[in-house]
């Protein structure tokens, strides 16, 4: 029986394997032996090793507690929202109807804004002074006075949500309309023959057919949701009152700000391990939902 090991094809990727193993796994090798010593960001003296102290320390500092529980909320949100929408619209898209080629054009817009500047224009937008939104809701007759929505401790971080929504639903729209393009019509005739219903069709013949690429798209979003830095630093720094504070701010914040490095790598690899539990939460769920 032929062997599949062609040592050809390891030499062809031993470049890839190297280039990847400076980029990701040499950095991550060296941020989890920070994470057992005192280092400094700017430090004369050899970091001395600590333990298991910068691990405990994180699980008992209320302040990274909190700033990790804003990015399981963001994450939770976000994600529950945009495989929702993602597979309606996604649904929709995949639909006869007039103009449906501009809107599929249309619906790449969002995503391909970078995120700085998706960011920098919805705190435009909700600018408490001249923003669109304090114009729009006031006219409209929702306020009665314009709302600082950047600025307020209950609505700042659901702002932000659904700025971040706004742009990045279309990718898990995308993926999951790909999806339906590659589903014969012969099994939905053969569902509607058996007498199978919208929501029967959805459950028995759609959603076993997409929940791969679904998948794919849930990971994917689950990391960036969780370590989402970018817009929420430019939208509020954090604030206010650290309510909107994630665990990446959090970390920038302990490991470059205040050199506190060892600890900011604790917290870096705590977020790693939040990381893989979130995605494994929500792979049981979408398993579970299409057994149903």
């Amino acid at each position: 029986m032929r062997s599949n090991k062609n040592p050809s094809s390891l030499l062809l990727l031993a470049p890839m394997l190297l280039v990847m193993g400076g980029i990701i796994g040499w950095p991550f090798i060296r941020t989890v032996l920070y994470s057992f010593t005192d280092a400094k960001l700017i430090a004369i003296e050899t970091p001395e090793f600590t333990g298991l102290h910068n691990y405990v320390y994180a699980l008992k500092n209320s302040d990274f507690l909190m700033a990790m529980g804003v990015s399981l909320k963001f994450a939770l949100v976000i994600v529950s929202a945009e495989l929702i929408m993602g597979v309606g619209i996604g649904l929709l898209l995949n639909c006869k109807f007039y103009g449906r080629r501009i809107v599929r054009a249309m619906l790449i817009i969002p995503w391909a804004l970078p995120t700085v500047v998706n960011a920098i224009m919805w705190r435009l937008i909700y600018n408490p002074e001249y923003g669109a939104m304090n114009s729009l809701l006031y006219q409209l007759g929702i306020i009665s006075d314009y709302v600082s929505w950047l600025s307020d401790r209950n609505i700042a971080l659901w702002a932000v949500i659904f700025g971040d929504l706004w742009k990045n639903f279309s990718l898990v729209a995308l993926i999951v309309l790909a999806a339906l393009q590659t589903l014969s019509k012969e099994q939905i005739e053969v569902a509607e023959i058996d007498g199978a219903g919208p929501l029967q069709k959805f459950r028995s013949v759609i959603l076993p057919h997409i929940l791969p690429p679904l998948q794919v798209a849930m990971v994917l979003r689950i990391i960036e949701a969780v370590k989402v830095f970018d817009i929420i630093f430019i939208m509020t720094r954090g604030g206010p009152m650290n309510l909107t504070r994630t665990g990446s701010i959090f970390i920038y914040q302990e490991a470059f700000s205040n050199s506190r490095l060892g600890q900011g790598a604790s917290y870096a690899f705590l977020m790693v391990l939040t990381i893989m539990i979130f995605i494994s939460f929500y792979m049981r769920v979408l398993k579970k939902g299409s057994e149903v």
